[in-house]
């Protein structure tokens, strides 16, 4: 098991500052075994007591700029939803851990041209709606990307208690305190994104989630059990370019 402590900013400059909103992290375990043939070589799965987590997040972003910019070319507001893993990198000379996504869903084709292209991620076009009724979120998605396995997802969340920053060693802490994103470019090297924020203002939550194909459109089977949740109203984001690990 890897614990991520919360980190300075990285080196270099920063190319680009989002905003997120409503987030739900819904998590829940699974075998290693699972995920391993998912996960490219060069990555290890990286565990909490022995176990696996896959995640689905919904959330909305906004204030999407370029550095040196007031405005973005690509998109300055749309939902993201994405499922994801935890990872470790094997024989790296730096072995940060991170998040490895099988997917990520946006209501934007721009975006998802871009960051498909520019990140290497594997973003997916989708027909969203985020709507807020007091502290409930309400969040639809169906992938509409061509080509795609089928996605859907349908959720009503909110907070359930004041935040809490949760602390270094607890599952809440290793789940969500990451500070990159590992993928791989078309040729088949891994790359690293980092990415710079304060500490998650993490809420309990709740969850009416009716509709959920999220993970199964990637071989992911999720247990039956209801997931361990936490809600966060608003994060600011800063990003870095991706770049070739070794």
């Amino acid at each position: 098991m890897s614990e991520a402590p919360i980190q300075p900013p990285p080196p270099g400059r920063w190319i680009m500052r989002q905003t997120w909103r409503d987030l739900l992290f819904a998590h829940w375990p699974v075998p290693v075994a699972m995920l391993r043939p998912l996960i490219p070589a060069g990555l290890d799965v990286d565990t909490h007591d022995g176990a696996a987590w896959v995640g689905v997040v919904p959330f909305h972003m906004t204030g999407v700029r370029l550095r040196g910019t007031p405005f973005s070319p690509v998109a300055r507001a749309f939902p993201e939803l994405n499922v994801r893993t935890y990872v470790v990198p094997h024989g790296a000379t730096e072995k940060k851990p991170g998040v490895w996504f099988f997917c990520l869903d946006a209501g934007s084709p721009i975006a998802v041209a871009v960051a498909r292209r520019w990140f290497h991620l594997p973003y997916f076009n989708a027909r969203m709606s985020v709507a807020t009724d007091g502290e409930r979120t309400r969040y639809t998605s169906r992938r509409t990307h061509r080509r795609a396995s089928p996605a859907a997802f349908a959720a009503s969340y909110g907070p359930t208690a004041p935040i809490a920053l949760s602390e270094p060693g607890t599952l809440a802490h290793w789940l969500t305190e990451r500070y990159c994103l590992y993928t791989a470019d078309r040729r088949g090297n891994l790359t690293r994104g980092d990415i710079h924020h304060a500490q998650w203002p993490l809420q309990a939550a709740d969850a009416a989630i009716t509709v959920n194909t999220m993970a199964a459109a990637h071989g992911i089977t999720l247990p039956e059990t209801a997931p361990l949740l936490h809600f966060a109203r608003r994060l600011d984001v800063r990003c870095w370019p991706v770049r070739r690990i070794d």
